[in-house]
């Protein structure tokens, strides 16, 4: 099976993104503990296009990597597009659990997450992936 090996943030902490929420420290710690993080493209749910091998909190953000199946047709499409440089963005799926309110910002203390898509626009713009 051909595969290519991803890695990168899926989140930083205590940065805005376009949607005007931030996420505290911490806030993935139960989800990650609770099992596999999904691969997706675009947030489609339909068509899964690899695997998270490690997905963890460090004192910066998310971190994911894994490996994109190239043995479906998206999954070719997904990895030769990183591969081109044209697809680079990753952005996180999730439910809110616990949050707050500061001024605009909608503060995640904690959420279910559910999925890292690798997609066109992050909705954190600094959100990126990188080829191993």
């Amino acid at each position: 099976m051909s595969e290519l090996r991803i890695e990168g943030y899926a989140s930083l902490f205590w940065t805005r993104d376009l949607n005007d929420d931030v996420t505290a420290a911490g806030a993935f710690r139960q989800s990650l503990e609770a099992g596999p993080i999904r691969m997706l493209h675009q947030h489609d749910e339909a068509e899964p296009v690899g695997v998270w091998d490690e997905a963890f909190e460090d004192a910066r953000g998310l971190f994911v990597r894994g490996r994109i199946i190239t043995a479906t047709p998206r999954g070719r499409l997904v990895a030769a597009l990183v591969k081109a440089g044209a697809l680079d963005g990753l952005s996180i799926g999730f439910r809110q659990v616990k949050a707050r309110r500061d001024g605009r910002l909608r503060v995640l203390s904690r959420v279910d997450l559910w999925e890292v898509s690798i997609v066109t626009f992050p909705m954190l713009p600094a959100a990126r992936l990188a080829v191993v």
